[in-house]
């Protein structure tokens, strides 16, 4: 008698914003990554999000061959909130037997509904950490108001949590949350889009920055230690992709510190493997993170990178190894990691960037996240690494 195929999971993914993203969003892109996969390997996916008035308004579509169904509500002012909520509710009622997991990718309200559904239906379903909003702002700030704390305490219910980087999981622990519920998970990045970009031994340095031009993300700072190192290394420039409130004022220093022609603004950019194959040194200078994808995209593309030792940044990179790591409010630190960066030999940069490549396929590889991902929603606990934890937090 032949062997019996196994079922295919039927996995939920939860997204409270709107899907697919029109610019950016790096939950929205996780969630791309990761149900274009499943699909491929012949898993079935659904995404459910909410009908925004800055999102595509189809009640039901298709993204990459994967069912999106948006919810429905009355946008009443004071009431669009719990409107939500109700549809969310009735949407995983009416399909409770449909789905075996949920896996809900922002621990704000939506996700506080799915874990007390899901404690009452039966049903595995664990809640992804994104980044600082939520731990700082949101449903898990230490001084949440009175829906957060409702909602919080809604969350709690939830069977296990996704714990994108180790200072992630330790503020998890630090508010509360069973360290035996964390699960050490990154992000994941698709590295074969990736495997094909070639760079030039002989190129002049180039750094690249890829996101969002705010606040956060700490580009004046960038902007005032590379005019500290530009007459060191008058070779080098500097690439920025990506739009934002920022724009013009960052446009305005560059040339008010003399440095506006060495320093390239892209805009926004859907080809992100075209403009990593641009620069050759990679740069996040954010001041808060969870586990940005631009930096396992770049280190994927096999770039060294200068980057902040924020939340997820100081998982990946090591520095000297492959790259250098720099306190957020260092702007002396900034510099002299440029500057170490600009120095480099094109065997000694070729090399960091291979060392870069490799700890991202070891960590945050395609295979080896769902792979660990498909035994949480199957509920097979110990195959899956409990987070480190330690007393740092976000």
């Amino acid at each position: 008698m032949p062997p019996v195929e196994p079922r295919p999971m039927r996995i939920l993914m939860v997204l409270e914003a709107a899907y697919p993203a029109l610019r950016g969003g790096g939950a929205e892109a996780q969630v791309r990554t990761l149900a274009r996969a499943l699909r491929a390997r012949g898993q079935r996916v659904t995404i459910v999000a909410p009908r925004l008035n800055h999102g595509l308004q189809q009640k039901i579509s298709r993204v990459d061959g994967v069912p999106v169904c948006r919810l429905i509500y009355p946008r009443i002012r004071l009431l669009a909130g719990p409107l939500m909520w109700l549809a969310m509710m009735r949407f995983l009622y009416a399909r409770r037997h449909r789905y075996d997991a949920w896996h809900v990718h922002i621990a704000h309200q939506l996700a506080a509904i799915c874990a007390l559904f899901g404690r009452w239906l039966d049903k595995p379903v664990l809640i992804k950490v994104s980044g600082w909003w939520e731990l700082e702002k949101g449903t898990l700030a230490a001084n949440a108001g009175p829906v957060n704390r409702l909602a919080y305490w809604c969350l709690r219910h939830a069977g296990r949590w996704q714990a994108i980087s180790q200072r992630i999981a330790a503020t998890l622990a630090a508010r509360g949350i069973p360290a035996s519920r964390i699960a050490a998970v990154p992000n994941a990045v698709d590295t074969a889009r990736f495997a094909g970009i070639h760079r030039a031994d002989d190129a002049l340095t180039r750094f690249v920055f890829i996101g969002r031009l705010e606040a956060e993300k700490g580009l004046p700072a960038l902007l005032d230690a590379f005019a500290a190192i530009a007459p060191m290394h008058p070779g080098a420039s500097l690439l920025l992709v990506g739009s934002g409130s920022l724009e013009k004022a960052l446009k305005a220093t560059a040339a008010r510190l003399d440095i506006g022609d060495r320093v390239s603004f892209a805009g926004h950019c859907d080809d992100i493997e075209t403009q990593l194959a641009a620069g050759n040194i990679g740069v996040l200078c954010s001041r808060i993170e969870g586990l940005s994808n631009t930096l396992l995209e770049s280190m994927a593309s096999g770039l060294p990178m200068v980057a902040s030792r924020i939340s997820g940044n100081e998982d990946f990179v090591r520095d000297g190894e492959n790259g250098w790591l720099y306190d957020a409010d260092d702007s002396a630190g900034l510099a002299r990691a440029l500057s170490a960066a600009a120095a480099l030999t094109p065997q000694q940069r070729r090399a960091m960037g291979d060392r870069a490549r490799a700890t991202v396929l070891r960590m945050a590889g395609l295979e080896q996240v769902l792979t660990s991902l498909l035994q949480l929603y199957q509920r097979e606990e110990r195959t899956v690494p409990h987070a480190q934890v330690s007393k740092r937090s976000a």
